[in-house]
């Protein structure tokens, strides 16, 4: 199985599909979030669908997409969604529903061939779109001790992230980093607590920082409020807290950064209406049937205002 959807009905239920409606699955993968959409359409309607990545464009040539007229599957990242929508020829303003997925799949984990685990050897890569950018060996063989300790800190909370980014220097200076055995053999020195968890936020701090993961998800978020119509939902699964306090912040001002606005008289502008007040998050039975589920948090708000339209 390509990958198991978390939090499935949740998420989509929260969309309150309305038959003859326009949405956007920002984060295609195996297509379970978007084949239970295309179902409560009902034959009407329009979806988008994106991934950049290739084996999930292969999944969207099968059934049920495959000749689909209401399925649209566009191959970029989701940080283009606004151009990529209106290349499309929908207006702003116009879209009903908008769903993001924003854990790694269980297909790219377990397949090892791109780099994403530490529990398989193979070359550094970690890009989701293999077409373009730096890969993970190029970050690590090219990029100064402060800024890795800063990756490693900020987007995995590695504990002693100096210690194994001076590390890392001076391991390079040898001969370069090619492929993730290397590195996980060097985690196995310098590891704090538990070993796996250790391998685990070393790794997911690469993949973040390569393919600009924060910064992606900022852009996606200003989209959706563009894209979406004024009552349109927009529904955001979690797996990292960095990313969960973002969509948190953006839900409550409309920026990341959770900087409350005013107007001239002083009342604040709540450009969303929330729809979750706390994160709706998954059963004891989902995370049993599927423990990646277990960091996963729905956050779904309501667009409120046509405003910088």
């Amino acid at each position: 199985m390509y990958h198991v959807s978390v939090l499935l009905n949740e998420s989509v239920e929260s969309l309150q599909i309305k038959p003859g409606g326009t949405y956007v699955d920002a984060t295609f993968g195996g297509g379970g979030h978007s084949d239970l959409i295309l179902n409560k359409l009902g034959g009407k309607g329009r979806l988008f669908a994106f991934d950049q990545d290739e084996d999930a464009r292969q999944n969207a040539t099968k059934a049920p997409f495959a000749g689909n007229d209401q399925f649209s599957f566009i191959h970029a990242n989701f940080r283009h969604l606004k151009r990529m929508v209106r290349a499309e020829g929908v207006r702003v303003g116009t879209v009903d529903g908008i769903l993001a997925d924003l854990g790694v799949s269980s297909h790219q984990l377990d397949s090892g061939s791109r780099g994403f685990s530490y529990r398989f050897d193979a070359e550094l890569d970690m890009r989701m779109d293999t077409r373009e950018g730096p890969t993970a060996a190029d970050v690590l063989n090219q990029t100064s001790a402060v800024e890795l300790q800063q990756i490693l800190s900020e987007l995995g909370e590695v504990r002693n992230a100096k210690t194994l980014a001076e590390a890392i220097v001076r391991f390079r200076e040898n001969s370069p980093f090619k492929t993730t055995g290397e590195l996980t053999a060097l985690c196995e020195k310098y590891f704090m607590g538990d070993r796996m968890r250790y391998q685990s936020q070393v790794f997911q701090a690469l993949r973040m920082h390569v393919n600009d993961e924060l910064g992606a998800l900022k852009e996606l978020l200003e989209s959706a409020y563009e894209m979406l119509a004024v009552g349109g939902r927009l529904s955001v699964i979690t797996f990292h807290s960095l990313e969960d306090r973002m969509v948190k912040n953006f839900m409550k001002t409309g920026n990341v950064e959770g900087i409350v606005k005013k107007d001239f008289y002083g009342n604040i502008d709540r450009p969303w209406e929330l729809v979750t007040k706390k994160p709706i998050e998954p059963s004891h039975e989902e995370i049993k049937n599927n423990t990646r589920a277990r960091s996963s948090k729905l956050r779904v708000a309501e667009k409120k205002t046509a405003e910088n339209q």
